[in-house]
C-alpha cells in the first residue's frame, strides 16, 4: 500500500474497533486487537481526538506495574448523521450519532400528494433545521443528509414515486430545504435505508426487509450487502403482480400487491373510516376480535406470503423481517404469511423462511438514512477529516 492509504486503511480500522466495543477499549488492547503496533495506534488515536472522532476517558486506576489504562470511546459532540423521510402522509427527521444512538427525531404528519414537491423540501427542511439546532445544543455537528423517499431513486433524481403522484423530482438543494444550507445531501429509496438500518441493528447478514404503509417497499440484503440490482432500484416488492385481472395501481399496472397489503387497502377491506389513525385502528380492532378487521389482515397476509414466496424462491434467502405498518401488525399477519410460504415456496420442507418483525419499527427508513451518513464516515474516516464542517455554533 501507498503509505497513505495504509494510513487512511489504519484510520478506520481504529475507529471501528473503537465504535464496536462492547467496552472502552485502551490504546494497548486497541493494537492486540488490530495487529497494529502500540505506537501507530497512539499516534492514529491522537488523530481521531483532534479530529472529535473519539475521545479519552479518564485513566482508570490498577493494582501491579504499568502505566493505568485509558478507555478511548467514540466522542459524545462529534459527528452525527441527518436521516430524513419523505412519506406519503409524514414528514420525518432524525439525528444518530457515530455509535447508532438516536440524538434527535421529530415526525410530522402531512399529507404530501396535496402539495407539491418544492412544499414538501419546504416543509422538511423545516425540520431539519429543528434537527441542526437541537444536535448543536448537544455538541454535535451533522456532517450530511439523507433523504428516504418511496420511489425509484437514480442518481440525484426520482425517477417516480407512485404513491406521491411524483415522476423525474430532482434532488432538493440545501437551498430547497430553506434549511441546514451547508450540508451536503443525498436521496435514496425508503426501503433499502430501511433494510441498511436493520442490518445494522440487528446484524443479520441475508434477509429481505418489506415495509407495509400506504405503499409496499422492499429492501434486499446478502452477505451483509444491500442488493440494489441494475440501477438501484431492487426490492419493489410492492409492485408485484398478485392478480392480473386486479383493481389499478397507482403505478400503472393492475393488481400490484400494494392493492390488497398495502394500508389504504386494509383499511378499506376493514370497513375503517377514512382519515382515521389507521395503525391504532387495526390494532385496536385485530385486539378486540372484530371480524371484519381480522378478515382484512388475514386477506392482506395471503397476499403478502403469494409475494414473498416468489421472492423467497427466487433469492434463496431465509428471513423476511416486516417492518412499517407491519411489524405492528405481525401477530395477525404472520399465519397467514407462513401459511402460504409453507404451501409455495420449494425448500420449505427442509429450510423454511422465517418471518420476524423489524427491530427498528417504523423509524426503520429513517435511522437508516442517518446511519447511511454515519456508515460513510467510519468507512472512510479520512476522508471525513479532510473535509469535515466548520463546529455548530
Amino acid at each position: 500500500m501507498r503509505q497513505r492509504s495504509l494510513r487512511d486503511h489504519n484510520l478506520a480500522l481504529v475507529l471501528r474497533h473503537v465504535t464496536a466495543a462492547n467496552r472502552p477499549p485502551s490504546r494497548a488492547e486497541i493494537a492486540a486487537a488490530s495487529g497494529l503496533t502500540r505506537a501507530t495506534v497512539s499516534t492514529i488515536v491522537d488523530e481521531l481526538i483532534v479530529g472529535g472522532l473519539v475521545a479519552e476517558l479518564e485513566p482508570v486506576s490498577r493494582s501491579g506495574v504499568g502505566r493505568p489504562g485509558t478507555g478511548i470511546v467514540p466522542a459524545g459532540t462529534g459527528p452525527a448523521g441527518l436521516g430524513m423521510e419523505v412519506n406519503v402522509d409524514y414528514l420525518a427527521v432524525c439525528a444518530v450519532d457515530l455509535t447508532g444512538a438516536v440524538r434527535h427525531r421529530q415526525v410530522r404528519r402531512l399529507d404530501q400528494r396535496e402539495h407539491s414537491p418544492a412544499q414538501t423540501w419546504q416543509a422538511l427542511g423545516e425540520l431539519a433545521d429543528q434537527a441542526v439546532a437541537a444536535v448543536a445544543a448537544q455538541g454535535l455537528t451533522p456532517a450530511g443528509g439523507v433523504i428516504a423517499v418511496p420511489g425509484l431513486v437514480e442518481g440525484d433524481t426520482i425517477r417516480i414515486a407512485p404513491n406521491l403522484g411524483w415522476q423525474q423530482v430532482a434532488l432538493p438543494r440545501p437551498e430547497d430545504l430553506g434549511g441546514p444550507r451547508h450540508l451536503p445531501l443525498d436521496v435514496a429509496n425508503e426501503a433499502t435505508l430501511a433494510a441498511l438500518g436493520e442490518r445494522h441493528a440487528t446484524g443479520l447478514r441475508s434477509f429481505l426487509y418489506v415495509s407495509g404503509e400506504i405503499g409496499i417497499g422492499g429492501g434486499i440484503v446478502l452477505d451483509g450487502e444491500l442488493f440494489g440490482g441494475s440501477h438501484g432500484w431492487a426490492g419493489e416488492i410492492g409492485h408485484v403482480t398478485i392478480d392480473p385481472q386486479g383493481p389499478d395501481c397507482h403505478c400503472g399496472s393492475r393488481g400490484c400487491l400494494e392493492q390488497y397489503a398495502g394500508e389504504e387497502a386494509i383499511r378499506a377491506a376493514a370497513g375503517l373510516r377514512a382519515g382515521g389513525a389507521v395503525l391504532p385502528d387495526l390494532v385496536d380492532g385485530a385486539r378486540q376480535g372484530s371480524g371484519s378487521v381480522l378478515e382484512a389482515l388475514e386477506h392482506a397476509g395471503t397476499a403478502l406470503g403469494v409475494a414473498l414466496s416468489g421472492a423467497v424462491n427466487l433469492l434463496d434467502i431465509g428471513t423476511v423481517v416486516l417492518g412499517g405498518h407491519y411489524a405492528e401488525l405481525i401477530d395477525w399477519l404472520r399465519p397467514a404469511i407462513e401459511r402460504e410460504l409453507a404451501r409455495r415456496v420449494i425448500t420449505a420442507g427442509w429450510a423454511p423462511a422465517k418471518v420476524r418483525a423489524s427491530a427498528l419499527g417504523s423509524d426503520a427508513a429513517l435511522v437508516g438514512a442517518a446511519r447511511a451518513v454515519t456508515q460513510a464516515i467510519l468507512d472512510d474516516p479520512a476522508r471525513f477529516l479532510a473535509t469535515r464542517p466548520a463546529p455548530a455554533v
